[in-house]
């Protein structure tokens, strides 16, 4: 058996990669090329995409197609440096952030939710997963 760095961990992990399904690779690959900004690489023998974004962090995209249950949780935060601005942006681009009427979490017209430790709006993906842009602290 070889022996791993520290930073590797006791099993060798060198890297993480979030994974989730999607009912049409083709329509979620172009939305987060398109609306994202990621860079999409499809993987051989219909493994799904690999999504690759800006900071390098990895997200593995495949079909499930009408066995596709979509994420009623934060599948995926995005952090950006201001979230007006990324709401403004992603509502230009025909993406509607979510409104919610919580009172323990409640957001403003354009759907941004501000706590002392941050800012994050809500949105579906083409397959109607639950991501979220962030601007931390």
């Amino acid at each position: 058996m070889s022996e791993t760095s520290d930073s590797a961990g006791p099993v060798g992990i060198l890297a993480a990669l979030g994974s989730m399904s999607v009912d049409d690779e083709a329509a979620a690959g172009a939305f987060y090329r398109d609306v994202l900004g990621a860079t999409i690489d499809e993987l051989p023998l219909g493994g799904g995409l690999v999504v690759t974004f800006g900071d390098g962090h990895r997200l593995h995209v495949y079909g499930k197609g009408s066995r596709h249950e979509p994420a009623s949780y934060t599948a995926l935060a995005l952090v950006v440096a201001d979230i007006d601005e990324a709401v403004i942006r992603l509502n230009a681009l025909g993406v509607a952030t979510k409104i919610y009427d919580d009172a323990v979490l409640p957001t403003d017209e354009r759907g941004i939710a501000r706590t002392d430790s941050g800012s994050r709006a809500w949105f579906l993906d083409p397959a109607r997963n639950v991501l979220s842009v962030a601007q931390l602290g």
